[in-house]
């Protein structure tokens, strides 16, 4: 089901609450966490019941092997084998349903061969899912200070939740269960609801204003990236950096909008990446629950920064090139996670030998260093973009080719079957004004306004924000008819 669709804004959602503090009002707690369950599964297989069957075996198996490996009873043994089995199969699941074909079809290009592909359909989520629950095999096995043996229910809560398990943040268990314990985020909470409310009905601006608007320029020009030329490439490359960054934190806002109205805090994910001053920054900004999974679970466990130099460049690379497999099976999202992986490794270089990142004491060098990652951010986004290398390549081509200066103004107006078509329509001259305007407002909003989390921080509702965010929800709602999906939904 799509935060960004009638069903879930008229229907789904205003159920939930009723249900969800109608049962904890009169003190049937267990009751309101397994309506809540049902609820995030149904949620979950909206468009398809056959992905129930998958997560709910998941979650099963899953508590089941962190039970074991938590028993004090359990030898060294049975549980080095029990972990090694919950890692073959969760790995292995994710595997099987996302990258086999991908395997399968490099094995046959590779030599020669014939074997058959599945075309399996991607269940939705499995990636956060997957490593959700990972999570909390690997701290169970080590027993890590942080872990709990929690009840079933409370886990499957803490897997299914709805507003975090499509597309994340990938939240820890440490963060979550004690949420769902606390008698005080029992009852409804009118100032939680107003800020959540308000950080939802931001998220949904930025998925189906922005980002959608976005998309449809960039659909179009990648479709056919050898008739693009420089200018058009250029729009399509800002378009791609708007449209990802404001759907995929547009997602998050609306997740962490929906919990709050509920009570419940989810982690940040995104903390205005694209104003990073390196890319080392970057990534401490960008989608954070997963450069903090890879960090824990990868990078450390490797020997992180504790056994050289050279060493720690090489774990690096291996964090980002496990980074772009994770994104999904085409070697377009390799070869960008290898490309950030080369870009980090050359930051730390360049900082090591001449401190002029961790100084950062000349405004000049500050703003030269955003624009250069900003540049490398909006270039590397093409590669992950791109249906192939070779359309990547084709790309870049057109791009640094300095021809191609006409049709732009058709390659603006594909926003105008958006949202702001009915725009078009009032004002004909708005049909370039608009579509320029977009851009202008999607990079100061990125690069120098407060991102979400920031403004509901110390959330206190005013008159403009009473009048602007009911207007907004309208407008978003009366853009569903032009509905879709979510870009992270295909990780």
């Amino acid at each position: 089901m799509l935060f960004n669709s009638y069903i879930f804004i008229f229907a789904f959602f205003p159920i939930v609450l009723l249900g969800f503090f109608g049962l904890n009002y009169f003190q049937k707690y267990t009751a309101a966490k397994i309506f809540l369950i049902i609820a995030s599964l149904y949620f979950y297989g909206y468009f398809n019941w056959w992905y129930l069957l998958i997560i709910v075996t998941s979650v099963v198996l899953n508590y089941c092997f962190s039970r074991i490996m938590l028993r004090d009873k359990t030898s060294k043994t049975v549980r080095k084998t029990i972990f090694v089995l919950a890692l073959i199969l969760n790995i292995g699941s994710l595997f099987y349903f996302k990258y086999y074909d991908f395997f399968i079809g490099n094995i046959n290009s590779l030599f020669q061969s014939d074997f058959p592909l599945l075309h399996l359909l991607l269940p939705l989520g499995i990636s956060f899912f997957t490593f959700q629950q990972l999570s909390y095999v690997i701290d169970s096995y080590k027993r890590d200070e942080k872990i709990a043996e929690y009840n079933f229910f409370d886990y499957a809560l803490f897997v299914t939740y709805f507003p975090q398990l499509i597309a994340g943040p990938i939240v820890t268990h440490d963060e979550m269960v004690p949420q769902f314990a606390d008698l005080s985020k029992k009852r409804f909470n009118a100032d939680n609801f107003a800020a959540g409310l308000y950080a939802f009905t931001f998220g949904l601006g930025k998925k189906v204003v922005i980002a959608d608007a976005f998309g449809l320029l960039v659909n179009q020009a990648f479709a056919d990236v050898s008739a693009l030329g420089t200018v058009n490439a250029v729009l399509a490359m800002l378009a791609y950096t708007f449209q990802i960054y404001f759907d995929f934190s547009g997602y998050c806002d609306m997740a962490t909008g929906i919990g709050k109205m509920m009570n419940i805090d989810i982690t940040m994910n995104f903390n205005s990446p694209y104003k990073a001053v390196t890319i080392i920054d970057f990534w401490k900004r960008w989608h954070i629950t997963l450069t903090r999974f890879f960090t824990k679970y990868i990078y450390i466990p490797l020997g992180g920064n504790r056994k050289g130099t050279v060493r720690t460049y090489v774990n690096i690379m291996i964090v980002f090139l496990v980074s772009g497999i994770w994104h999904g099976a085409n070697w377009t999202f390799i070869v960008w996670g290898v490309v950030h992986g080369i870009a980090n490794v050359l930051t730390r270089i360049l900082d090591k030998t001449t401190g002029v990142f961790s100084k950062r004491q000349n405004k000049a060098i500050n703003v030269i260093s955003w624009f250069l990652t900003f540049l490398f951010v909006n270039l590397a986004w093409v590669i992950f973009r791109a249906d192939s290398l070779a359309d990547a390549w084709t790309f870049f081509t057109q791009f640094f080719h300095f021809t191609g200066f006409s049709q732009t103004t058709e390659m603006l107006q594909t926003v105008f079957t958006s949202g702001f078509q009915f725009l078009g329509h009032l004002i004909p001259k708005f049909s370039v004004i608009m579509p320029i305007a977009l851009f202008a407002f999607a990079f100061l909003a990125s690069v120098f306004m407060k991102n979400t989390n920031q403004r509901i921080a110390n959330f206190k509702p005013s008159m403009p924000e009473a009048l602007l965010m009911p207007c907004m929800l309208v407008w978003c709602i009366m853009s569903f008819a032009g509905v879709s999906t979510f870009l992270y939904w295909n990780f």
